[in-house]
């Protein structure tokens, strides 16, 4: 009976685990994968506190909502491009429905799903226009910190 709960309760960390490395919410280009990584990336209408700067509602657009939604990270470079050139980079524009502090630092922490690499990126001046570049293809769990607020991003770079 004691071996039947722990092969239980293993599948069940798998189980979460594999879960880990997907986002929920609305999605017209959600790009399975062979390890269960789905990046959720919606064209509908930014919400209004993401708008600015934006002709009309930003329909159109791809972006992706935190887990929170605390924060989205609008993809100019659809999908995303893994490389190590450092001359190869992805415009992302990181809107905060959150206020910002000025001059904060939106710190990226990086882990490519199912292996120990790991990056981690600082965006100088916090949420807003950027490049981020990641080494390696694959889904790629990003943690958020910014101006005191934190949140999470699961983005798959081709």
């Amino acid at each position: 009976m004691a071996a039947i709960r722990s092969s239980v309760s293993a599948l069940g960390a798998l189980v979460m685990l594999t879960a880990g490395c997907s986002a929920s919410g609305p999605s017209q280009d959600a790009r399975p994968s062979s390890n269960a990584c789905v990046s959720t990336v919606t064209r509908d209408a930014l919400p209004i506190w993401a708008r600015t700067g934006f002709s009309g509602d930003g329909s159109g657009v791809p972006h992706v909502f935190s887990e929170h939604g605390d924060i989205i990270a609008v993809l100019f470079n659809y999908p995303p491009v893994a490389s190590a050139d450092p001359d190869v980079t992805n415009k992302i524009l990181w809107i905060s429905r959150l206020p910002q502090q000025p001059m904060r630092s939106l710190t990226i922490g990086a882990v490519l799903h199912g292996t120990t690499t790991s990056v981690v990126r600082e965006i100088v001046g916090g949420a807003g226009p950027s490049s981020v570049n990641l080494p390696k293809a694959g889904c790629w769990h990003l943690t958020l910190s910014w101006s005191g607020h934190s949140d999470a991003i699961t983005l798959r770079f081709t």
